[in-house]
C-alpha cells in the first residue's frame, strides 16, 4: 500500500482512501490534494514521486506544471483590478489597450475575455511553444486579428490565447506582468507557494509532467470528431505534442502564460480557491468584495462552446455548475490539462484542489479528480 502523508480530519477519511487507491488503480506517480472548509485547511495530502522512475519522493512543498488550472489565478488577478476600480467590465478592452480595437473588435468588452466569449480563442497564424515566450508579439497578433465569430454570441474556450488578452489587459493597466502582480498582491502578501513565471532556484522542488505523446489523428478522430476548423484552431495551436513535453523546460518554467504555466501544488491552488469561495478573503486579508465574486460566478454566456465541443455555462473566468466535480450548489472552478483541478463553492464557503504529474490525455475533468471531488461532497 502507498504511504499517503499529511493530514486529513476523521470525517474525511473516505476522501483519503479515494486518494490511496489511485496510486494502485489509477497508476498515479504522485500527487497532493487539499481542501478548505470555511477558511480551515480540513484535508492536506501528498504521496507518491516526482519522476517518472520513481526515484525521488513527492514532498509537502513539491510543485507542478498545473496548466490551464492556472486560468483561475489569472482571472483573480483582472478582477483585483476590477474591484479597485481600475478596470471596467462593461467597458470596450479597447479603453484600456487601443490597438485591440481592430478588425470588428472595437466594442468588445473586458467581461467577454473573462467569458471566453471574445471571438478570438486563439491564432489564425501557426504559432510554436518558443513563439509563447515573447508575450508582447502574441498579444499584437491577437489584437491585429477579426473574431472567429460575432463576440459575444457564443463560447469558445481560448485555450492559450487567454495568456495574452488577460496578461495583456493586467499589464497595460497596472504596470505589472501578470505573474509579478500575482506574486506582489497575492502570492507574497498571503505566504501562497504558487508561481506564474518560476524562477530557477524553485527547479530542485518542481516535479516532472509526465505524458506520453497523443498522435495529432487521435485527436481528430475522437475529441475532434464534432468539431469544426475553429476547434482545430483553438486545441491544435501550438502542437500539444510540443507544449507538453516543453513543460519540463527552464523557458517554460520562467516564462509568465497566465493560462498555461501556473507552477504550485494542491496546497496552494486551494488557497487561491479559498479566496473567492470565501467572498474574497483569505488569512484575515481582504482582495475582493463580495460583490465582485458574485459577478463573477454570475452566468455569463450557456451553450454549446466552439473550442470545446461541450455545452458550457461560464461565469467571469470560471466554469458553472460542472456536473462531475461540483462540491455544492454553486459550485465554480477550473481544470488544467492532464488531471489537476480546482473547484469551489460559495454557498459552502469550500476551495478543492487536486493536482498531479502523470497525465491523462483528458483536456477538461479528470477521472481521479472527479472521484476526489464527489468523495469530499459525500462527506459533508
Amino acid at each position: 500500500m502507498h504511504k499517503v502523508h499529511g493530514f486529513c480530519e476523521p470525517r474525511f477519511k473516505a476522501v483519503e482512501a479515494v486518494f490511496q487507491s489511485h496510486f494502485t488503480k489509477q497508476k498515479e506517480v504522485g500527487a497532493s490534494f487539499t481542501a478548505y472548509l470555511k477558511g480551515q485547511r480540513v484535508i492536506d495530502l501528498w504521496a507518491g514521486h516526482v519522476d517518472a522512475k520513481k526515484t525521488q519522493a513527492w514532498n509537502e512543498d513539491t510543485i507542478v506544471n498545473v496548466f490551464s488550472t492556472t486560468k483561475i489565478m489569472g482571472s483573480l488577478c483582472l478582477l483585483m483590478l476590477v474591484d479597485r476600480g481600475l478596470i471596467d467590465l462593461n467597458a470596450p478592452v479597447a479603453k484600456y489597450w487601443p490597438e485591440f480595437g481592430q478588425a470588428g473588435k472595437e466594442n468588445v468588452p473586458v467581461k467577454y475575455l473573462l467569458s471566453h466569449s471574445s471571438g478570438v480563442s486563439g491564432f489564425d497564424q501557426k504559432v510554436s511553444v518558443q513563439d509563447l515566450y515573447d508575450s508582447d508579439r502574441m498579444a499584437a497578433m491577437l489584437a491585429a486579428q477579426k473574431p472567429w465569430w460575432k463576440p459575444g454570441t457564443k463560447s469558445g474556450y481560448q485555450t492559450v490565447s487567454f495568456s495574452f488578452l488577460i496578461g495583456h489587459l493586467v499589464k497595460l493597466v497596472s504596470g505589472k506582468t501578470l505573474g509579478t502582480f500575482f506574486r506582489d498582491e497575492i502570492a507574497t502578501p498571503l505566504g501562497i507557494d504558487f508561481h506564474i513565471g518560476a524562477p530557477a532556484e524553485l527547479d530542485p522542488r518542481i516535479a516532472d509532467v509526465i505524458s506520453k505523446p497523443v498522435p495529432v489523428s487521435w485527436i481528430e478522430k475522437s475529441f475532434l470528431r464534432v468539431a469544426t476548423p475553429v476547434t482545430a484552431k483553438g486545441i491544435l495551436n501550438p502542437d500539444p505534442n510540443q507544449l507538453v513535453p516543453a513543460s519540463n523546460t527552464r523557458a517554460w518554467r520562467a516564462c509568465e502564460l497566465p493560462s498555461s504555466n501556473g507552477h504550485g501544488n494542491a496546497r496552494s491552488v486551494a488557497q487561491v480557491g479559498a479566496i473567492l469561495a470565501s467572498g474574497g478573503s483569505f488569512g484575515g486579508k481582504k482582495l475582493l468584495s463580495s460583490k465582485t465574486v458574485e459577478a463573477a460566478i454570475t452566468r455569463q454566456i450557456r451553450g454549446w462552446d466552439r473550442v470545446l465541443c461541450i455545452n458550457m455555462e461560464w461565469g467571469l473566468g470560471f466554469q458553472l455548475n460542472a456536473k462531475t466535480t461540483r462540491i455544492g450548489p454553486r459550485s465554480f472552478g477550473w481544470y488544467g490539462y492532464g488531471g489537476s483541478s480546482c473547484m469551489m463553492d460559495r454557498d459552502l464557503n469550500a476551495s478543492v484542489a487536486y493536482v498531479m504529474n502523470n497525465c491523462s490525455n483528458n483536456l477538461l475533468t479528470d477521472r481521479r479528480a472527479a472521484k476526489l471531488f464527489q468523495s469530499f461532497r459525500a462527506c459533508l
